[in-house]
């Protein structure tokens, strides 16, 4: 009996290293001491051969070899095969396949070879890779490991893999017998056995480089790929190579909708499909739960899955497995494992009305109220510390340079927890810098572009707030182009919040991006908001600009009626005030709206007025621009020399006080009188003199290099050139198709007709 257990010993020991090496460990512990006076000896002879450990009960004599079974008597494992089958359909990612080849292919020959996917939750990275992998499995003869690192698995679950759990598995399932207990121990086994393979090992949802690295291969003939929500920049010191997973563009969304479910409801309502992958931010998770959705719903109308995302919350909440918010989850899961500051800032950004984020803007909102009311502005290193977490965990993207946005699942997410996680007063408090940043910034680019604008009674409030730097006035136009939502965003929340004061302040701020970018529909909403605003706030100063300001918008948006009865008012209100400047501002623009319907004496009139009331108070700049009219006035009644005279007069007045942008105005309108005039040669050259102002810094817009682009086809069509005609009035087309599409449609027109 005890020779048959002996002998069950011994086979277990052979096939098992840990069982050896404890057997080993006990017959050294447990040996009686050797003593040369023992007479009771066994002696092995030199000639003979123990295969495995053997259990002797005394001392063991003689020359003694140990030999383990051959190699062949262990049955081989199978070549492992472990990615994760293939059940979503890949669409639209052809560039993406191509990328990762490329990244493979240019790694140096003697360099492991480590690619790592980011990007964010349900982007699609594990979907994407494990096709390429699949695609490519001839490559990798020796096998395809798998393991998901459970990057962001909570605490209730374990968190995230330990890499000596994934190396025990990776270990066993290529072959080795036993798998040390010591993580040090592991990798060196890890990296003994992969050595010369040609391997392939995918590391699906890693939360940290400090994660994957002891996973990585050390041989050049593997791979290792590397899914994370984050970025992962660490292993970049280890040879990675980064992608970075995009959504899908809308009409890859649709198709992967109708390729999920209800293709044919798709195919019937289009546009409700579109709203559907919009709704979605064309996340591929997203809409592939949205189809299923019409899966189970075999009579369910797109155009009602649509309707259903859009309530509440939207995709976030309405799109579920087995009962559980998916993307919801996926967000709660990233958002907790933010640092504190990170955090902070993500859910302070979710408070604020835009969609667009820069370190200027950040810092200025950042910074917490002590308990003595005074403000702790957050550093420019701080936040630029908390942005870059918030971009390692995809939950933020750079569009440019110093400049972000949040995925569009994301952002209602960053709300949510702000209003969930800020105070009443905190919410205020953030809202507040936000409005005054604007304000103050928006003060700064007016200085610079229309500096004779700002009214002497406009305040600005007490704020340790700090304005984005505005070097010249190109950086201040395009900051006002590229903040134009946010601003109007602000200009709602003072309405709503009921700083009347804020708001019309802010609104007459703004007055260069009215004027230079004619915005219609903002300027119109922007200006009944702050007229609203002033009168809330009892501003007469208010009131009269808003209107007049207002009007001008109204008129630009064809409202001619609505124009007149603006300018109606302010100068009702600027002769109860005593206000000649108010009133010539009102008369002016009087006279702009009968210019625009064709009453030339009336508009006449009024531009002779304005021109008085202008002079007698010493406004040489509104004198210039009622002169400038006055000269449009007469080109239209087809006097052009009085018209050459008008604007003229008006260019000089106008570039003798540097006012730029309304002196190269004047100089495209006399342009276009003198070749109408038939001095076609003078009229050309300031044409082009004044294109070339507008598209310079100091003078910058669109609609008017738009305009004498048209004038100077005009010009040359009327002298018989058609190809250079084409060429302006195309030029002038594709400024208006983002500008003005009527002003296009005009163009078109005009086009078929050369």
């Amino acid at each position: 009996m005890l020779r048959q257990l002996a002998l069950a010993l011994i086979t277990l020991a052979a096939r098992d290293h840990g069982t050896d090496a404890a057997v080993s460990d006990w017959l050294r512990r447990h040996s009686p001491p050797t003593d040369q006076r023992t007479t009771h000896t066994n002696t092995i002879a030199g000639a003979a051969v123990l295969h495995g450990p053997v259990v002797q009960a005394r001392d063991v004599q003689g020359g003694i070899h140990f030999h383990q079974p051959a190699r062949e008597d262990v049955p081989r494992p199978p070549v492992p095969r472990q990615l994760p089958p293939l059940r979503r359909a890949l669409v639209d990612r052809e560039e993406d396949v191509r990328a990762l080849d490329a990244l493979r292919a240019q790694r140096p020959a003697q360099a492991p070879q480590l690619l790592v996917v980011s990007g964010f939750p349900g982007i699609g990275k594990t979907t994407l890779v494990s096709r390429w992998l699949h695609e490519n499995a001839s490559s990798f003869p020796d096998g395809q490991l798998y393991a998901d690192l459970g990057g962001h698995a909570d605490e209730g679950t374990g968190g995230p893999v330990p890499a000596a759990t994934v190396l025990e598995g990776f270990l066993y399932a290529l072959g080795a017998p036993s798998v040390p207990a010591e993580t040090a121990q592991r990798i060196a086994l890890w990296r003994s056995l992969t050595s010369g393979l040609r391997l392939a090992v995918l590391l699906d949802n890693a939360f940290t480089a400090a994660q994957v690295r002891p996973l990585l291969l050390g041989t050049p003939t593997g791979l290792t790929v590397v899914t994370s929500r984050n970025h992962l920049t660490g292993l970049l010191a280890d040879g990675a190579a980064i992608h970075r997973l995009g959504a899908l563009t809308p009409e890859s969304a649709v198709e992967l909708l109708a390729v999920g479910g209800g293709g044919g409801r798709v195919a019937q309502d289009p546009a409700a499909a579109r709203e559907v992958v919009t709704l979605c931010a064309c996340l591929p998770l997203a809409v592939c739960l949205a189809a299923a959705q019409l899966v189970l719903r075999p009579h369910r109308s797109v155009s009602a899955l649509a309707e259903s995302l859009s309530q509440d919350q939207g995709p976030l909440d309405a799109l579920r497995v087995d009962g559980e918010a998916v993307v919801r989850s996926a967000l709660d899961m990233s958002y907790g494992l933010l640092p504190r500051e990170s955090a902070t800032l993500y859910r302070r950004m979710g408070l604020l009305p835009t969609e667009r984020y820069d370190l200027f803007m950040l810092t200025a909102t950042g910074g917490d109220e002590a308990t003595d009311g005074t403000i702790r502005t957050a550093g420019t290193d701080a936040v630029d510390m908390a942005v870059g977490a918030l971009l390692e965990a995809n939950l933020l993207e750079e569009t440019s340079p110093g400049v972000y946005r949040f995925h569009d699942l994301v952002r209602p997410h960053a709300r949510r927890r702000g209003d969930a996680e800020e105070s009443d007063s905190q919410r205020e408090h953030v809202l507040r810098r936000f409005v005054d940043w604007c304000l103050i910034t928006a003060t700064r680019a007016e200085e610079i572009l229309t500096p004779s604008h700002r009214m002497p009674t406009r305040e600005l409030p007490p704020s340790p707030v700090l304005p984005t730097p505005l070097a010249n006035p190109a950086e201040a136009l395009a900051w006002l182009d590229t903040h134009r939502n946010g601003l109007m965003a602000a200009v709602r929340h003072c309405a709503d919040a009921g700083w009347h004061s804020t708001c019309w302040w802010l609104v007459d701020a703004m007055w260069p991006l009215f004027l230079r970018l004619r915005p219609s529909e903002m300027w119109v909403e922007a200006h009944h908001t702050g007229l609203l605003a002033a009168r809330a706030s009892g501003s007469r100063d208010g009131e009269g600009r808003m209107l007049t300001s207002g009007a001008i918008g109204l008129r630009n948006a064809g409202r001619y009626e609505e124009a007149a009865d603006w300018y109606v008012q302010a100068l009702e209100h600027a002769t109860s005030d005593g206000d000649l400047r108010q009133q010539a501002q009102a008369v002016h623009g009087l006279g702009h709206i009968e210019l625009l319907t064709s009453r030339f004496d009336e508009a006449r009139a009024h531009f002779e007025q304005a021109l008085r009331l202008r002079e007698s108070i010493g406004y040489r700049r509104g004198a210039a621009l009622s002169r400038r009219r006055l000269g449009e006035t007469a080109s239209a009644t087809g006097d052009h020399r009085t018209a050459a005279r008008h604007l003229t007069r008006a260019h000089a007045e106008l570039e003798s006080q540097g006012e730029a942008y309304e002196a190269a105005r004047a100089l495209a309108l006399l342009g276009h009188v003198l070749d109408r005039d038939g001095d076609h040669e003078a009229g050309t050259q300031r044409l082009r003199e004044a294109l070339e102002m507008f598209r310079g810094p100091d003078a910058q817009s669109g609609h008017w290099q738009g305009r004498s682009l048209e004038w100077l086809g005009q010009a040359a069509e009327r002298q018989g050139d058609v190809a250079e005609a084409r060429r302006c009035y195309e030029a002038a087309q594709d400024l208006f198709q983002r500008l003005d599409p009527a002003e296009a449609q005009r163009l078109d027109d005009r086009l078929r007709q050369l």
